[in-house]
């Protein structure tokens, strides 16, 4: 059995763990009630900014040739380039999160690779950029804490050279992967078709249009717009992201805080039997001792 010393030491040291996961699990709980009203107020503005473009890319497509309203709302079947923007977390410690996310990312470059199609990796979070880097996978553009504090220029400032290389021709589709919040309890792996943009299947009419703007300047009103479009869908993945790795991290170190419970209270019992294993040796040793000099 083991020695007594030994198990209390065991026992100290997994008290000690517990204490760190009971204190992440608090520091995820609150940076998650911040981040989740963000996420929640960006996502009601990306609804709008979606019908919003939405209305404008239909009024503009009535009044050119064949509806053809630019590169970025042309549906592409068949590209032979393709973007994927991808995000995970800095940092590790919740659970499976990270890797949900990288196993859809390797999924879509397995599916794309098979139909002769090239991929391009693009990745916000550190633990993405470590995988695939250690896969031996090139990886386009990197960023490192951007996933774990986002920031809207920044967001921006990442996003830009994929849209230009999609205006350029040099890509025909980007794909965004995210691992998003969907409640307390759970996240959901989010895969959206970034360029083109798949507009939204709304009635427009002349008269119920939600914008008083002159035709001639629709074109470049739907530039701007498609440009904010893109830039703050970026910016809601972070978010979203960020969210769903507070969400993840508070349920794995409730799990660790069990876990290490769990140990202590078995560990107890076997540092109990052994106590009690050491008094009797002892006892016996003594009434030996005493029988002997009988």
């Amino acid at each position: 059995m083991a020695n007594l010393k030994e198990i209390k030491l065991k026992i100290n040291s997994v008290k000690n763990t517990q204490k760190t996961t009971k204190a992440m699990k608090l520091v995820s709980s609150a940076k998650l009630t911040r981040t989740r009203q963000l996420s929640e107020q960006s996502r009601s503005y990306a609804a709008k900014i979606n019908e919003v473009l939405s209305d404008i890319a239909t009024r503009v497509s009535k009044v050119q040739d064949e509806g053809n309203i630019g590169r970025a709302f042309v549906q592409n079947e068949n590209p032979k380039t393709v973007d994927i923007v991808f995000v995970t977390a800095d940092k590790g410690l919740c659970g499976g999160f990270n890797m949900s996310t990288i196993k859809t990312v390797s999924k879509l470059i397995s599916e794309y690779e098979s139909k002769g199609v090239k991929v391009r990796l693009r990745a916000a979070g550190r633990k993405g950029v470590d995988f695939f880097s250690f896969q031996g996978q090139a990886i386009e553009q990197k960023a490192i804490e951007l996933s774990s504090a986002p920031d809207y220029d920044k967001a921006a400032s990442f996003i830009h050279d994929v849209v230009e290389d999609f205006k350029n021709e040099v890509t025909d589709k980007v794909i965004i992967v995210y691992n998003g919040f969907l409640n307390m309890l759970s996240q959901e792996i989010r895969v959206k078709e970034l360029l083109p943009i798949g507009l939204e299947k709304v009635e427009i009419s002349e008269t119920t249009s939600m914008l008083n703007i002159e035709p001639d300047d629709d074109d470049e009103v739907l530039k701007e717009l498609t440009d904010k479009y893109i830039d703050f869908n970026m910016y809601y993945a972070l978010i979203d992201s960020l969210a769903a790795e507070h969400s993840a991290r508070m349920q794995a170190m409730e799990s660790a805080s069990k876990n290490a419970k769990e140990k202590v209270n078995s560990l107890t019992v076997e540092y109990n039997k052994a106590r009690q294993a050491a008094i009797t040796t002892e006892l016996i040793e003594i009434i030996s001792g005493v029988e002997a000099l009988k």
